[in-house]
């Protein structure tokens, strides 16, 4: 079987690599002012005043605003704290816990071994992570006479395909988030389930324990028939591992952060760079998670850490069709692919868009929700843009139509996530001038 993970010197090497780079800061884009890349100055300064009034009610500790258009970058500015407790302010260069924004970065990973030869996205899972083969599915079944749900176990009738996990259509779910009692059992045997309603964290366990734990678990639905947001980034760092022979960190560091100079992005924050950690308020209640340290598992679902200039070179990469100052690192082929509809006949009972901004007219692409059409959704864009969000408050999307990204960064874990991210998307819209 391919290796799971890389061997010790190798974390060694990543690690020094990351030390040795911890004074230095991502290059910039080229700025310009917003009339240069038709944007309005007096209208993209309401970002900052809804920001502000945010912090100012103590909704938000504090946040980092980036918008860029046609390859420039027009607003980046810093409001409120990096940490309130310590009484530090917001800095642009502040490093945020990304959560979900992990996806993205993973899916460009995998399409990277893709375009390798490494894999094919109809490959069963289980080509690389033989554990996966075999599995059952957790089949609900209502019983009407005593008003109860009741599971069974019946084979899956197809193997879940690397196209499955980047689309969220494997049959694997999120513990926490599923009804599905079974599989939420097995999870939770398998330690990769996070009680009491906090994100998903599998720090502690290594690759080789969550892929024999979820080789145990049942799916909650056969794959390849509904969309549901699940831990299958985490399993698609198993395979990218398995396929390249590194660990998760190791492969994105070579092949995604070193050629765009993303050079505060990974799975933790090493001690020098500990003091530009932002961090939630000390009264909200969610915990983050500890990125102090070298987790034993790269979560490639929501495990990393990057700043705002870092996300806007990797969204620039992706607007300008996989290519960036010269480092072209996927082929403009591939990123058409990765932003196209691929839940064609999926059934999706929450809709990609419902789920991260609380409006439909979003389907699903390889690692981001992508826009339909100019209408339904309850936000502005165009169709074709692509976008995903984080646990703590990240957020990012971009709009090739015009030549467009935002990014959001904060740490402020709350059921008003989604509020910030309309809020910030509308206000990005309405300045523009052209």
């Amino acid at each position: 079987m391919r290796r799971l993970v890389a061997l010790g010197s190798a974390v060694l090497v990543l690690s020094a690599t990351l030390a040795a780079s911890a004074l230095v800061w991502a290059e910039p884009l080229p700025s310009a002012k917003p009339e240069q890349v038709g944007l309005a100055s007096e209208r993209l300064d309401r970002i900052g005043q809804a920001l502000r009034a945010e912090i100012e009610k103590g909704k938000l500790p504090g946040a980092i605003a980036l918008v860029a258009r046609k390859g420039r970058v027009a607003y980046f500015e810093a409001f409120g704290s990096r940490d309130k407790a310590a009484g530090a302010p917001m800095t642009k260069d502040a490093i945020f816990r990304i959560y979900s924004m992990t996806k993205p970065l993973v899916s460009v990973a995998a399409m990277i071994v893709m375009e390798d030869g490494r894999l094919v996205l109809t490959d069963p899972v289980s080509r690389f992570l033989p554990q996966l083969t075999k599995l059952q599915v957790s089949v609900p079944r209502a019983d009407s006479t005593f008003a109860r749900v009741t599971y069974t176990l019946v084979p899956s009738e197809r193997e879940p395909t690397i196209q499955d996990l980047l689309r969220h259509t494997s049959g694997l779910v999120y513990g926490e988030i599923t009804q599905n009692a079974p599989v939420k059992e097995a999870y939770a045997k398998a330690g990769v389930f996070q009680p009491a309603g906090l994100p998903y964290d599998a720090r502690g366990v290594t690759p080789a324990e969550e892929v024999e734990g979820l080789g145990k678990a049942p799916l909650a639905h056969q794959p390849g028939t509904v969309w549901e947001y699940s831990l299958a980034s985490d399993v698609l760092g198993r395979v990218i591992e398995a396929a390249s022979g590194m660990r998760l960190a190791e492969f994105l560091d070579k092949r995604l952060f070193g050629p765009l100079k993303m050079v505060d992005s990974g799975f933790w924050v090493p001690k020098e760079k500990m003091d530009r950690l932002a961090q939630p308020a000390p009264d909200n209640p969610i915990r983050v998670i500890d990125v102090s340290a070298t987790p034993k598992n790269d979560s490639g679902g929501a495990g990393g850490v990057s700043t705002t200039m870092d996300y806007t070179r990797f969204c620039q990469m992706l607007l300008n069709s996989g290519k960036l100052d010269g480092a072209r690192v996927l082929s403009r082929s591939t990123v058409a692919l990765m932003t196209s509809d691929h839940l064609a006949r999926i059934s999706t009972p929450v809709t990609p868009g419902e789920l991260l901004l609380g409006t439909p007219g979003y389907t699903f692409g390889l690692g981001f929700a992508v826009r339909q059409g100019p209408g339904v959704a309850g936000v502005p864009g165009s169709q074709g843009e692509f976008m995903w969000a984080g646990f703590a408050g990240t957020y990012f999307w971009v709009d090739p139509k015009e030549e467009l990204l935002g990014v959001l960064m904060t740490q402020a874990p709350s059921p008003e996530r989604a509020f910030y991210r309309r809020l910030f998307k509308q206000l990005v819209y309405q300045a523009i001038a052209d």
